[in-house]
């Protein structure tokens, strides 16, 4: 009980079944989390088990994926009507694809405005994740801060599951400030990673708590796969990139801040500062990787801003278990600040995010898969990729032993246009596409991005087109030819025939 500091709390607290009740049909929740981080790991996964016998449907916002099989099991047993902003589970994707749950895919920075703004998403009750309760009954979050903050103001009740796993000294790295509504909100004053603005707690109304759970059930670890010789060449060119820019004089050796995505690519990238000239790094970011605390140990980075702390299983026990080593390092933010245009304009963020596929004139899709199927969400990527001082995608050139290339003629769905993309990286090369006519874009993209077992295809594309006239020359009943040939004959490869299914 030590750690509910607010005595007139002990007798809220209750079993996570108990908790769970609390929440009826066509409820909307608000739960915390970002990432699989401090996200709500009793009550609701008790909710997803009441939908197996109970006529129950509820919108759940979040502030990103949670963790373990929560958004799997309330898809499964039919417990979700509606999900946004954001989510990355596999059972889940198949349940939006298949229109059991609808699913609202948006900007990460952009959640806590709409609660705001619109009545029909009025929050009936938040879960909100907890390491422990302030003497005033503030909540003082766990690995991340997400959309808490606007969940509990907008809530008419709050559930806290309070989680003894993570160490207490995990206070005072939280840094939180409500925004005011628009059109009277105020300037957001960080002017560097490390300012702090608001308050180590969540600040709520006392009264709305209706229930408070204890758990020790830990994050749900990140996956992250080992870098490999694609990975590592994409990381190679954007650290060779970078260095350039610091030769003519456009960047320091401390660069400026860095956001990266989330995965296997996004955490490579960033491992590959370590070996790399700069030095002094920052981070203006939304999640904190494994990648991170390499930095942090190698001595190359100073501090790191960010939403949430995702990190693997063994990462988790290094830096928990010595938690004062990298606390003075450290801040999380509400994702509206952590993703907010003008924060990320005035720092000059340098944004390296992540794309399924993009096309010759710089185009990105983040989101579907063969335009149509939903893959996880655009996520934060948006908020970086238009404010930033950088906006930099990476991805394979190609994949399935070569029978797609992530290199199209036009991408099946835009979620980042050629106006708001400056640098294109594949493990093959580089393509800086800042001041380039879409014609000069497509010439360097298919130069040095394209790998060589689709230049000529593309190539032969490319010229066509362009014979045809045009400021963007695309053969429209061909631009997306590679993704018809890939559905019917299982590869993007033209006069090539592949069995088996992709």
């Amino acid at each position: 009980m030590q750690r509910i500091k607010y005595s007139a709390f002990l007798d809220k607290i209750q079993s996570a079944e108990e908790a769970a009740l609390l929440i009826k049909n066509h409820n909307i929740v608000g739960v915390s989390g970002f990432t699989k981080a401090g996200d709500s790991k009793t009550v609701l996964p008790q909710v997803a088990k009441r939908a197996l016998y109970e006529d129950l449907k509820i919108t759940v916002l979040s502030g990103a994926s949670l963790g373990y099989d929560t958004d799997a099991d309330l898809a499964k047993n039919g417990a979700l009507y509606k999900r946004m902003p954001f989510q990355a589970d596999p059972t889940l994707r198949k349940s939006i694809n298949n229109h059991d749950v609808l699913y609202v895919d948006q900007h990460l920075g952009q959640t806590a405005d709409m609660l705001q703004k619109i009545d029909k998403f009025k929050i009936d009750i938040a879960i909100i994740e907890a390491v422990a309760i302030t003497e005033e009954g503030y909540i003082v979050p766990t690995t991340s801060v997400g959309n808490s903050p606007i969940f509990t103001e907008n809530a008419d009740k709050i559930i806290i599951e309070i989680n003894t796993t993570f160490p207490e000294t995990l206070a005072g790295i939280h840094d939180v400030k409500i925004l005011k509504k628009q059109p009277n909100r105020e300037i957001i004053p960080v002017m560097k990673s490390d300012t702090r603005i608001g308050d180590p707690y969540i600040k709520i109304d006392p009264s709305k708590v209706a229930a408070i759970v204890y758990t020790e059930v830990p994050d749900s670890p990140a996956v992250i796969a080992d870098p490999d010789e694609k990975t590592k060449a994409i990381s190679n060119h954007i650290l060779k990139f970078l260095e350039n820019e610091v030769e003519e004089g456009r960047l320091t050796e401390s660069l400026l801040p860095l956001q990266a995505g989330i995965g296997k690519t996004a955490n490579a990238i960033l491992s590959g500062f370590t070996n790399s000239k700069f030095k002094n790094l920052t981070m203006y970011s939304e999640v904190l990787q494994d990648s991170t605390f390499e930095l942090i140990d190698s001595g190359k980075l100073l501090f790191a801003s960010a939403s949430s702390i995702t990190v693997t299983e063994a990462c988790s026990n290094k830096v928990f278990n010595n938690f004062e080593q990298y606390k003075d390092k450290l801040l999380l933010r509400p994702q509206n600040i952590s993703n907010a245009a003008e924060v990320i304009s005035r720092l000059g963020v340098i944004g390296i995010n992540t794309a399924i596929e993009v096309d010759i004139y710089g185009n990105v899709n983040s989101t579907h898969i063969g335009g149509t199927k939903m893959m996880n969400g655009i996520g934060g990527s948006g908020d970086f990729a238009r404010n930033g001082y950088l906006s930099i995608f990476a991805c394979p050139s190609i994949s399935k032993e070569g029978r797609i290339s992530h290199v199209v003629p036009m991408v099946s769905h835009t979620d980042h246009t050629e106006h708001d993309v400056d640098i294109l990286v594949t493990e093959q090369g580089l393509a800086d596409l800042r001041g380039l006519a879409p014609i000069e874009r497509a010439g360097l993209i298919i130069e040095n991005c394209v790998h060589p077992e689709y230049k000529d295809q593309m190539l032969d594309y490319f010229e066509e087109a362009y014979s045809i006239g045009g400021q963007t020359p695309h053969i429209l009943e061909k631009a997306f030819s590679w993704h018809t040939q890939l559905k019917k004959k299982g590869t993007m490869k033209v006069n090539e025939l592949v069995s088996q299914s992709i």
